[in-house]
């Protein structure tokens, strides 16, 4: 499976993205590969674009955003990912939330979402490196069917 990483802040870099980085670090575990990484600012456009980009460019099979899923007025991943999505997932983004509930009743204010755009399943992950290891715990056993399952290959 081929991974891009998209940290949405207005502080890191690829070098302060401590939660992007632990994120690359997960996915080489399960001996699957991360095509690209970057770093973008928290402006919806520039998400998209970038989201855009992973899909297409660098053929990702899955997206993982980390980031600008909270309830700030800058926090605009969810809006950034619909404008460039075309079908919700919406039982990831609920089995995230449930599991996190686990260790933080914070993990209501998530407003973080997944969906499709075309073959690609992306995921929004919360910004903190606690954050995204619950929720890579949530989710990555799940990622191959799913996408087995957007490619026709059934249940």
């Amino acid at each position: 499976m081929k991974f891009a990483i998209i940290t949405c802040s207005d502080t890191r870099t690829l070098e302060t993205d401590t939660a992007g980085n632990v994120l690359e670090e997960l996915i080489a575990e399960k001996g699957w590969t991360c095509v690209s990484h970057v770093v973008t600012t928290d402006e919806r456009s520039l998400i998209a674009q970038a989201i855009v980009t992973a899909c297409g460019r660098f053929e990702a099979d899955v997206v993982i955003t980390c980031g600008g899923t909270g309830l700030s007025p800058r926090d605009v991943t969810p809006e950034a990912t619909e404008d460039v999505c075309d079908r919700p997932v919406p039982g990831i983004a609920e089995g995230m939330r449930a599991y996190s509930m686990k260790f933080t009743n914070r993990a209501m204010l998530s407003r973080a979402m997944c969906m499709q755009r075309g073959k690609t399943l992306v995921i929004n992950f919360p910004g903190s490196e606690k954050a995204v290891r619950e929720n890579w715990e949530a989710v990555n056993e799940v990622l191959e069917h799913a996408l087995a399952m957007m490619d026709g290959q059934g249940h």
